[in-house]
């Protein structure tokens, strides 16, 4: 049976624009049968999670961050008061019939008692200081981050009753430890006595489950709540509405008049770009989608009538080509000297025993005799201490040393196109951009380039303007 429903992911940057939204994506100008067929997921709205939990880019603590730390005893609460603030605030701007708004207003109200009721429990209990709380902390994580998507899929399945669109809210948040099931299972029973036919369901990002969402995905949590529902019910198509299309670069380096939408590409691709931190896709949610047959399509929120890119798990383009630039600005180059080395094993396991052990996220690598070499990301410089001091430790002989550096990306589903690398190393020379390394796999789906980090910029942009902007050379190309 051929399936006929799509599901949907709404990210939080595109749940904050909230008549957009509608107008773009949940409504959309359907009428009647054709609002049905639809799952939608839903993010909390920009900016909520930070404040439940920490800022995601700048650290600054949320109520999670205070609560654990613990430096100023009861600040949870004045951060707690605050995330009820912001609800509230948000529904206001939301909500033009007050019943409607009352009712928002008292479900945050609820959840925010309760969590304040279980947080303060805790923080009771470690005042005794014979208790240790580090179990019970990741369960007040993953509780906090659930707020978050209770409340955006709350008030949006609200509002849409109040156009007259019969939407279901579905709470996957709500869980205790009598009940930890599967993600699978929880979605399961959710969903069952839904008609999709005739009711829209809006469900949570965040589902409560055994092992935890936050604990296994981190902020990944509700592209893996999207990819199993999509799989569970045998979705036609899966689709992420972000808001920004997926482009060529960049448009911030590139510009707005060179930046082009991607259109079609594959799941290999959307690997790549997870591996660099530009989700197309959660990699383990991208995986399910591929081994099930599930086309994923990413749409920008606010372009409503374009249909976006298209990623599917057999798609080549039709000649070899690059479809996107893109990179690390900031990385750690990790290199590994042992004159020994050649001809033994162990090397290998040794390293990524201590990268492991420190967290280390692993962005590439490469080896030679006796050399090996691991570009990492998000390794700030006390945690890269403490490798080179365990490496230095376990091997005296070796010379371990880190560098700073950049990686700018060429990829694409196939770039086996005749003279690619010898284009893209003259464009950066004749840019002045000194190379320090330079990687091309076998299987032609990413050529990466290691730079200096104040290159970075001036990398993209002249590898995007070599093999993206300007036409194929004859000379080289037929090299």
């Amino acid at each position: 049976m051929t399936a006929t429903h799509s599901v949907e992911k709404i990210g939080g940057t595109s749940m904050a624009a909230t008549s957009t939204v509608f107008d773009n994506v949940l409504i959309a100008g359907r009428k009647g049968p054709d609002l049905y067929n639809r799952i939608f997921v839903v993010s909390a709205y920009a900016g909520m999670t930070d404040l439940l939990l920490e800022h995601k880019k700048s650290g600054e603590p949320g109520v999670y961050a205070h609560f654990a730390d613990n430096e100023t005893p009861g600040a949870w609460r004045g951060a707690l008061a605050d995330v009820m603030g912001a609800m509230w605030a948000r529904n206001a701007e939301m909500f033009a019939r007050p019943e409607s708004r009352e009712e928002a207003d008292k479900f945050v109200a609820q959840r925010v008692a309760a969590l304040e009721a279980c947080l303060d429990d805790l923080d009771r209990l470690r005042a005794h200081g014979r208790f240790c709380l580090k179990e019970q902390m990741t369960t007040v994580r993953e509780m906090l981050a659930g707020l978050g998507e209770a409340h955006s899929a709350h008030s949006t399945a609200l509002l849409l009753r109040d156009r007259g669109v019969n939407a279901v809210f579905v709470d996957l948040t709500v869980w205790n430890h009598e009940d930890l099931v599967s993600l699978d299972d929880r979605i399961r029973g959710a969903l069952d006595k839904i008609d999709l036919a005739t009711q829209m369901p809006i469900v949570t990002g965040y589902a409560g489950c055994e092992g935890g969402m936050v604990r296994r995905y981190a902020r990944g949590y509700s592209e893996m709540t999207f990819s199993r529902i999509a799989v569970i019910t045998g979705a036609r198509e899966a689709i992420i509405h972000k808001e920004f299309h997926l482009s060529s670069a960049d448009p911030r380096l590139v510009g707005e008049a060179k930046a082009r939408k991607i259109g079609r590409t594959n799941y290999d691709v959307a690997d790549q770009l997870a591996n660099l931190g530009m989700e197309a896709i959660h990699p383990r949610a991208g995986r399910g989608l591929r081994q099930s047959g599930i086309p994923l399509r990413v749409r920008n929120t606010f372009d409503r009538h374009d249909g976006g890119t298209l990623i599917c798990g057999d798609y080549i383009s039709d000649k070899p080509r690059v479809e996107i630039v893109t990179g690390l600005a900031s990385m750690q180059a990790l290199q590994f000297f042992e004159q020994d080395m050649v001809g033994e094993k162990g090397y290998d396991a040794a390293i990524l025993q201590a990268l492991t052990k420190h967290g280390a996220w692993i962005v590439s690598k490469s080896s030679n005799a006796n050399t090996i070499t691991h570009y990492l990301s998000g390794t700030g410089a006390a945690k890269m201490a403490r490798i080179v001091s365990d490496l230095e430790a376990a091997y005296p002989g070796a010379a371990v040393t880190t560098q700073p550096v950049a990686m700018v990306s060429v990829i694409g589903s196939d770039l086996s196109e005749p003279g690619l690398v010898p284009r893209a190393l003259t464009a950066l020379d004749k840019a002045g951009i000194g190379m320090i390394a330079m990687q091309h796999q076998i299987r032609n789906v990413d050529v990466q380039f290691i730079v200096a980090s104040q290159d970075f910029d001036a990398a993209v942009r002249t590898l995007h303007g070599a093999l993206i902007d300007a036409p194929v050379q004859p000379d080289l190309a037929a090299a």
